[in-house]
């Protein structure tokens, strides 16, 4: 049984590698929190990478009336990036359930609806590496 509330709450998930981001998206006023710190303190591209959704969304809504709380686990600093954006842009379509959006989104970038699903490739029995075999040595 749900229960319900008078407030909005939407939970979305994305990944990247091995990083693995849950955005929980609530009723407010355009605060972007990564990891419980605001997102301007990335790095200008990071922070550019995250901003994209958000200002799609602007441009197609005309104003953002959400607040998002993102936790990101696991995985590297650009890994952990994508995966948050990733996570963003589903919640916002979920939030917002914009047909217009999503057109906007995968229009813009496909990756900030569908996950990469590329992982790194297991390791082949004796050897140390996933793919091409050492050179061999004939003397």
């Amino acid at each position: 049984m749900a229960i319900e509330t008078k407030y909005k709450k939407v939970v979305k998930s994305g990944k990247r590698k091995r990083a693995v981001a849950r955005a929980v998206l609530t009723e407010g006023k355009g605060q972007i929190m990564i990891n419980d710190k605001n997102y301007n303190y990335l790095h200008i591209f990071d922070k550019l990478k995250i901003e994209e959704p958000l200002r799609i969304a602007l441009n197609v809504l005309g104003e953002i009336n959400f607040n998002a709380n993102i936790e990101v686990k696991g995985g590297g600093d650009k890994g952990q990036i994508e995966a948050a954006r990733l996570a963003l842009a589903k919640g916002i379509v979920e939030f917002t359930k914009s047909e217009e959006l999503t057109k906007a989104y995968l229009e813009y970038d496909r990756n900030l609806l569908v996950a990469d699903v590329r992982r790194k490739e297991a390791y082949k029995p004796g050897d140390s590496k996933a793919r091409s075999k050492r050179q061999a040595s004939k003397r």
